[in-house]
């Protein structure tokens, strides 16, 4: 007689996080950005991931750069993933709110993340809150934070609970380390 269980098929139902990663390659050489999509588990499911050469000439400002290689690795990362996560968890460090309040729209809410003890520029738009996972972390939503009942939200309470509301960006620029050697990451 077989053992009875029940498969947490409720998990599946929460969909998919993704963490967007952009990083400075390795001598100012331009950007790599990857797209990592996990299930509730934290199983891998999508590794989308560009790179971009960035234009150094004397006309472009530092962070004109910077923004101009985000918006258009985010662009490109966005049309070739093959599936569409609940919603998009970034580090605030590496995208600034300029690129999903003013340069790319998303019908799903995108959520920056940084930890509270850091200063982080925000805009008026994003929607400011405070979690506790690992640690106490600032969460800067756009373009609302989801309704307390809302499956974006059990999906992210469930990948705090299990650690995972910033490990998958290690695990992302592994991957970008992996399919880019030879750019490696700005020292």
């Amino acid at each position: 007689m077989p053992i009875p269980f029940r498969d947490a098929d409720e998990l599946d139902d929460l969909g998919l996080a993704g963490y967007l990663k952009i990083q400075a390659a390795r001598e100012g050489s331009g950007y790599l950005a990857a797209l990592f999509l996990i299930n509730a588990r934290g199983e891998p499911i999508e590794f989308t991931y560009n790179r971009i050469d960035a234009p150094h000439t004397f006309l472009w400002r530092e962070e004109d750069i910077r923004r101009h290689a985000a918006r258009k690795l985010t662009a490109s990362l966005l049309s070739l993933c093959p599936r569409t996560p609940r919603l998009i968890l970034c580090l605030a460090e590496e995208v600034a709110s300029e690129l999903f309040c003013q340069d790319i729209q998303l019908s799903i809410p995108v959520c920056r993340i940084a930890p509270a003890i850091k200063a982080v520029p925000y805009s008026a738009t994003e929607v400011l809150d405070t979690v506790e996972a690992e640690a106490p972390m600032n969460l800067f939503w756009y373009p609302a934070k989801p309704l307390d009942d809302a499956v974006e939200l059990k999906l992210l309470d469930r990948l705090m609970a299990c650690g995972l509301l910033a490990e998958p960006f290690e695990r992302a620029l592994i991957g970008l380390k992996e399919v880019y050697p030879e750019t490696g990451e700005k020292p």
